[in-house]
């Protein structure tokens, strides 16, 4: 199957849960949205597990690319972790999986698949990676703190550099992410995230 056809059956099964919860979600109802047959989807996503985990998947990685772009808007480290907190708040607000996977909390509308890999049988290299393990709310946390200390450092500081920054770079990137995450869980209020976040990090060394 083309990339693009895996893609609009991903978009269809996230459109589905608009409107329904999960488990009302009929793979048919998928496959006829995205104009293909039901047995082509299961060649895809080989069960509706499957289509959860790639679902699951293709969101995780959604939200490190706005990460990534958020990591680029500025020169200076305080914003460029501001804008990474803005982006996991409005990220989070915006779309259920997304905050499902940073808090850890699964309500009974979403898909809930085992953060650990599972075994598969698939010849589709994107299903083979879905069918991996999934990060929890710790990964994503490691993830986007060391990706802002690499950004930060720059590529002067040679491979590595995430690993290798001082302790307390790594703590201010990490204190911007954890910010953003208690904003997802309780929103504040006048001023947002951002004010919160350049007030903790006004004394940091960033």
């Amino acid at each position: 199957m083309m990339p693009a056809a895996r893609e609009s059956l991903l978009d269809a099964a996230f459109a589905a849960l608009e409107g329904r919860a999960w488990s009302a979600v009929r793979m048919v109802d998928v496959a006829a949205a995205a104009g293909v047959s039901r047995q082509t989807l299961y060649n895809e996503f080989g069960s509706k597990e499957g289509l959860a985990r790639a679902l699951v998947r293709r969101e995780a990685d959604g939200y490190l690319v706005g990460v990534e772009r958020a990591l680029t808007t500025s020169a200076d480290a305080r914003d460029r972790l501001t804008a990474t907190a803005e982006w996991t708040t409005s990220a989070a607000r915006e779309n259920a999986l997304v905050r499902a996977m940073l808090t850890g909390s699964w309500n009974e509308r979403l898909p809930s698949p085992t953060l650990s890999g599972v075994p598969s049988s698939s010849v589709v290299p994107a299903q083979r990676r879905a069918d991996g393990p999934l990060p929890s709310p710790a990964d994503f946390v490691a993830m986007v703190r060391d990706r802002a200390v690499a950004v930060i450092t720059g590529p002067s500081a040679g491979p590595g550099a995430a690993r290798t920054q001082s302790a307390d770079l790594a703590r201010s990137c990490e204190l911007a992410v954890r910010l953003a995450l208690s904003c997802v869980a309780a929103p504040p209020g006048e001023g947002g995230v951002a004010d919160l976040v350049r007030g903790a990090l006004h004394r940091q060394p960033v």
